[in-house]
This record gives structure tokens, sequence and C-alpha cells, in this order.
């Protein structure tokens, strides 16, 4: 059973906190993974102003939030603007590179980017990847080779900009198999490596999912003979449930399961169909995330 093991790291508290606690589990283990780095200003907090839609408050209280993310990563960024996380944590960041880690590029402003998506011009969203990809590419030494969008918040539009980078591939999508992405009648040469299996917002306390069940819960999900993909958060998994997580590390790994860094799982799933990226609605998720839409056979990939 193949799982890729995603990282996304969205906030300040995360980097600082998360990611060299992530590094240290994921060592024990002899496991490596793909961290998607949120590099520009931390201004998370913002979010609370979306307490006053239903959806989202339920799913703070279902979570748990204050204990989850700590007060400290709810209230970053609502009164002064955030700290630049990736000038103030280039040394961790390169430290999960030089672990083995892939790194990839998540994003510039991540709360802007969630909330603002729908509004932005292709020029703001492709400033948004131009400074987070420059930034990264500082303190690497190197451009990133992977990107995935904050949010699951893909539009053409945004695989349009995307194009414009050096990316050997993008996770921006949930769905069950990589694919290359249309637009406008166009197949894009960036192969999706979508997102299957659920986060840990999305499946507690739903179900009857507590933190007892989780992790058997979440790996009976895992299927073999085809791709997996899941989303861990160093906010969450890397801070207040990381000795759950180092037990779903040992779970997977006596149930046969090979956990790897997402560029490695495509050389093993290679894109054999096409599909466009629709936006949908997703149980556990506030808002709409993109989709992998119905495929269609891949027949050669066009650049933009």
């Amino acid at each position: 059973m193949d799982i890729g093991l995603r990282i996304d790291v969205d906030t300040f508290r995360g980097t600082k906190l998360g990611v060299p606690s992530l590094c240290d589990a994921l060592a024990k283990h002899g496991v490596h993974a793909t961290f998607f780095f949120t590099v520009g200003p931390d201004n998370m907090g913002r979010h609370l102003w979306r307490l006053l839609r239903p959806q989202f408050l339920w799913k703070m209280l279902r979570t748990k939030a204050t204990r989850l993310y700590g007060w400290d990563i709810l209230l970053r960024g609502t009164f002064w603007p955030g700290p630049i996380i990736g000038e103030k944590f280039a040394g961790l960041i390169r430290q999960a590179a030089e672990a083995g880690h892939e790194i990839g590029f998540h994003a510039w402003d991540h709360h802007e980017w969630q909330v603002r998506i729908d509004a932005m011009s292709a020029d703001e969203m492709h400033c948004s990847l131009e400074n987070g990809v420059a930034l990264l590419t500082r303190i690497l030494g190197r451009a990133p080779t992977c990107s995935a969008v904050a949010g699951w918040r893909c539009t053409d539009s945004v695989l349009e900009q995307k194009a414009r980078f050096n990316f050997d591939y993008n996770s921006d999508c949930r769905g069950d198999r990589t694919f290359r992405p249309v637009v406008h009648g166009r197949v894009l040469a960036q192969p999706q490596v979508p997102v299957n299996l659920p986060t840990y917002d999305e499946l507690i306390g739903k179900d009857g999912v507590t933190d007892a069940n989780y992790n058997e819960r979440l790996f009976a999900l895992c299927q073999p003979g085809q791709m997996n993909v899941l989303t861990i958060h160093a906010e969450v998994e890397g801070i207040a449930c990381r000795t759950q997580f180092d037990d779903f590390l040992k779970l997977a790994k006596a149930g046969g399961a090979r956990l790897m860094p997402l560029g490695q799982l495509l050389e093993k799933w290679p894109p054999t169909e096409t599909a466009k990226i629709v936006q949908q609605v997703i149980p556990g998720r506030e808002g709409w995330v993109a989709i992998q839409d119905a495929p269609g056979l891949l027949a050669s990939a066009t650049n933009l």
C-alpha cells in the first residue's frame, strides 16, 4: 500500500514548533514526506471573522480549535501585520530539506489566498506565487520543484499562472488519481497529485470518530492497489496531535504501508488521464475546494 505523505505548514507557530517535531518523528520511523511551506505574512488570525458563518463556527467547536491550534495562531495578524514566516525561520526550512524531505511552495499569505482567490486578478495571483517562490528559492538556494495551493482553492486561472513556473507537479485539489489538468481545452504539462484522504479537522468529531479511534478509522480508508494521499498539518499533527501521529506511523508501517513524498508517489503512479478541476463543497470543510472532475484518456501534454 502506497501512501503519499503531504505536510502543509500554514503558520508561524506551525513552522517554529511543528516542523522540527515532525522531522524528529519522521526520522524516528525512517519516513520522508513533502513539506509545503507558507513563507509570507502569517495573518491567519483574520479567519476569526468567519466565526459569523455557522459552518465555520461549528468546525471550530467540533475540532476544539483553541486546544488544537493555540491562541497565538487564532489571533496572529488580527490587529497588526503578521510576521514574514520565511524570514524568521529560514533555518528550519533548510533543515527539513537537508533531512531529505521534498520541499514545495504552499502560499505567500495563506489567509489572503483562501478568502480572496475568487476576487484576485491574474496579476495578483501571479504576484502572490512569485513572491513566495522567490523567497523559498533564496532560502533553499534552488527553486521549489512542486506546489500546493492553500486550502485547495484552485481555479483554471491559478493553473494558468502556475504553468509559468518550473514546478514538476502540483497538488491543488482533491481526487483519486494523478492526472494532467485541462484548461480551456488545453492539456497542461504539470501533473496534479490530488489528495483523496480526509484531514484531521474533516474527520474528527463526526460519525463517532474520536482521538481514541482516529488512527484506525483513517488507516481503514487507505486502500491497497491504489494511490493514497494524506495531508497532515504542522499545526495539528506536529504539535497538539504529535503523539497520535507517531502512533499512526507505527500503525501504517505495521499494516504494510509505504509512506513517501508526493514526488516519489508520482513516479510510481504517473498520470494516464486528463481531467478538469471544478469547485465543490465537501463535508467537514467550509467553502468550496477544487475537485478532480470526470477523467479522460491522456493523449499528449501541451505547455502553456
